[in-house]
């Protein structure tokens, strides 16, 4: 039975705010993919896709941000997104398969620590809010 509950103030605010992060990141690297290249040293269409991306995530975690109840397993899937996000960006740099400039290394690595510290925030939001089953709400 799926579970909902009432989310802590603090929950809410954890996915507000990963959706301006993500948002504002989207629209940075889908809209300036061309010109940041040169100063990171990544691929526009990695650029330009991921801030695609982004932009839909933006939306989808602003959506269950603003519900006034919400879906445990959709929370903890966006945790699990978060942390999986931070990982890979890590492993992206330490595999070789990017070649950054130094200021492109410093912004993945910038990226990935706010990445990993909303999926934090987001699960220490998870365990302050209300749970209740489907059958109780």
């Amino acid at each position: 039975m799926p579970t909902f509950m009432t989310p802590s103030p603090f929950l809410r605010l954890a996915l507000v705010g990963d959706a301006i992060a993500s948002g504002g990141t989207g629209l940075l690297l889908s809209g300036g993919a061309g010109y940041l290249t040169s100063v990171l040293g990544l691929p526009v269409p990695l650029m330009h896709y991921t801030g695609l991306f982004l932009l839909a995530y933006a939306a989808f975690v602003g959506y269950v941000g603003m519900r006034a109840a919400m879906s445990k397993g959709v929370i903890w899937a966006i945790i699990i997104a978060n942390s999986i996000w931070a990982v890979e960006s890590l492993l992206a740099l330490l595999g070789g398969w990017l070649s950054p400039t130094p200021l492109g290394t410093a912004f993945v690595i910038a990226q990935a620590l706010v990445v990993a510290g909303f999926a934090q925030a987001q699960w220490i939001g998870l365990r302050k809010s209300n749970t209740t089953t489907l059958a109780d709400a």
